[in-house]
């Protein structure tokens, strides 16, 4: 049975702490848990940053996930086996009283699906019917014609098809059977053998002899001779009058136009809405290559499964993937202050006062007693420097430092020279665009009736970020709007000066910033000295303004 799927997901617009944290817990989980498959993903692009760390260690991008809405492929799907368009009526209605289903999935050889045959449409052909060349026009093959009236081919070949004539039943004298059959017809007949003759000598397209009636070899020559069909079968001529027209292949009958399927990747919500509006019972699913792959039918809707996440570097509705109130988390392991996230249930969640992610993982990786690889140390270790700026942000602590040295040397890297090469990467933007660029480390916050967003942009030199803001300062009216937001701040961070050149769109944004750090109003932006964490020097003091408002 396969394992439960639990994905480990920091937050939108990752930096580098939370895409490694992602892949350090997810490595963590699968050593001391066999019972689920952990899976590390992505809730947004990574920045150059982020992509030199994982070249730099050898590890993989997280598969991106945008939505953990419940989809199709979380339901119970029905494999039902899709059947040939050349099926017969009987088998197709002998099928789904084995499978205790009302709906069979046509399908080609290739998988496509090419239609659906329901318990509806075999009432039909056996109950409105009344044309006796309907077998012809279905093209029915004799091999379904011997299946149906579980027969044998005495003559002629069983895989041929009866595409011309009418069906009839050759009672009577042989005068009157002669008068009554034409060229090409499909007679029932009984054990007269000068009957047979006669209907061989017109020409007929196939007789059936009912009862298990011997047939005489000079029938069967006649047959051989005349290319006519001869099946026997032991039902007598009233039931196989009544079978004969089970034989016909369900393309005859079944549903070609308008079907609606639905594809794995569907959300449910979506789905709910469609089926509510149809009197179908089933649905048939497709994949991404609109290969046919199972049913689903209302009730699957109603027991839909709940992807299962763990959030890490975050807590908070805003930063979380879209959706995380159709998810169950499991798990919340994160460094920020507690924010609005609600859970169903009691969840894990470890919650402590440091720079870092990763610093918290390693200190689990060591309550669990499971080895560190230096792949692991250097992600952690990246991810710690990345979020302290090599130790200078006043979020840094004593054991975050401790942290970051004891996995540098596990990971075999001199710590001020891949942080250099780190950010010298992060700081790289001559190939991003500005929408790039400022979403690229981009968060939401709520304080009472303000929602604000703050996009942090580090760099190695106030000349890269002078350039960086004035290709940035068009958009921020715009990304405001569009992002719904009361107001709209940029941190223009360098790293080595250690300070932030703070920028902003919003009618208070000026004022509350300026209010914030007790400076002189200004419509441009403010210098902000020995301000570059977000975390601790930013937006507690925006809170602490906008509480008082």
């Amino acid at each position: 049975m396969a394992k439960k799927i639990v994905r480990v997901v920091g937050h939108k617009n990752p930096d580098t702490d939370s895409i490694c944290a992602a892949i350090a817990y997810a490595n963590l989980k699968s050593h001391t848990d066999d019972t689920m498959e952990y899976i590390p993903v992505r809730a947004g692009s990574i920045s150059a940053e982020t992509a030199f760390v994982l070249d730099y260690f050898k590890a993989d991008t997280p598969a991106l996930l945008k939505d953990v809405g419940t989809q199709i492929k979380d339901i119970h799907i029905r494999r039902t086996e899709g059947v040939s368009s050349n099926l017969s009526m009987k088998k197709a209605w002998e099928m789904m009283k084995i499978l205790n289903v009302v709906t069979l999935p046509v399908v080609n050889k290739k998988d496509k699906l090419e239609g659906l045959i329901v318990t509806g449409d075999i009432a039909k052909s056996y109950m409105d019917v009344y044309d006796n060349s309907i077998l012809a026009k279905a093209r029915t093959q004799y091999r379904n014609i011997i299946e149906t009236l579980d027969g044998k081919i005495v003559a002629g070949n069983e895989h041929g098809y009866f595409v011309k004539g009418k069906v009839i039943v050759a009672a009577g004298t042989p005068d009157t059977i002669k008068g009554n059959v034409a060229e090409d017809d499909l007679v029932i007949i009984s054990d007269r053998e000068e009957s047979q003759l006669i209907c061989i000598e017109a020409n007929c397209s196939c007789i059936i002899v009912t009862s298990g009636f011997d047939i005489s070899k000079d029938v069967i020559n006649a047959a051989n001779a005349k290319d006519v069909v001869v099946i026997s079968t032991p039902y007598d001529t009233f039931t196989t009058s009544r079978l004969i027209n089970q034989s016909m292949p369900i393309k005859s009958f079944m549903t070609r136009e308008n079907l609606i399927h639905f594809d794995l990747d569907d959300y449910v919500d979506d789905v709910r809405d469609t089926v509510s509006k149809i009197r179908h019972r089933d649905f048939p699913i497709l994949d991404e290559n609109q290969n046919y792959v199972g049913m689903f039918s209302r009730r699957n809707l109603m027991n839909a499964r709940k992807k299962q996440v763990i959030l890490v570097d975050h807590n908070e509705t805003s930063q979380a993937v879209a959706n995380i109130d159709e998810a169950e988390i499991l798990e919340i392991i994160d460094h920020h202050r507690i924010g609005s996230l609600e859970t169903i249930g009691p969840v894990y969640f470890r919650n402590q006062p440091l720079g870092c992610t990763g610093t918290i993982i390693y200190q689990m990786y060591m309550e669990k007693g499971v080895e560190v690889t230096p792949q692991m140390a250097g992600l952690m270790c990246a991810a710690i420097l990345s979020d302290t700026l090599v130790f200078r942000s006043p979020t840094c602590t004593q054991v975050d430092k401790s942290t970051a040295l004891i996995l540098a040397e596990i990971a075999q890297i001199d710590v001020e020279e891949f942080a250099q090469k780190m950010f010298e990467a992060g700081s790289n933007f001559a190939n991003k665009t500005e929408e790039e660029i400022l979403n690229q480390d981009f968060k939401i916050f709520h304080s009472g009736d303000y929602t604000f967003g703050v996009s942090q942009i580090s760099a190695l030199s106030r000349t890269e970020l002078d350039k960086v803001q004035a290709r940035v300062v068009p958009l921020l009216d715009k990304m405001q709007v569009e992002k719904q937001l009361d107001m709209l701040f940029v941190m223009l961070t360098d790293i080595l000066n250690e300070s932030t050149y703070l920028i902003y769109s919003g009618a208070e944004a000026a004022s509350i910033a300026a209010s914030a750090y007790n400076l002189p109003q200004s419509k441009d932006g403010i210098m902000l000295k020995g301000v570059v964490s977000r975390k601790k020097q930013l937006i507690p003091e925006l809170i602490n303004v906008i509480n008082e408002r």
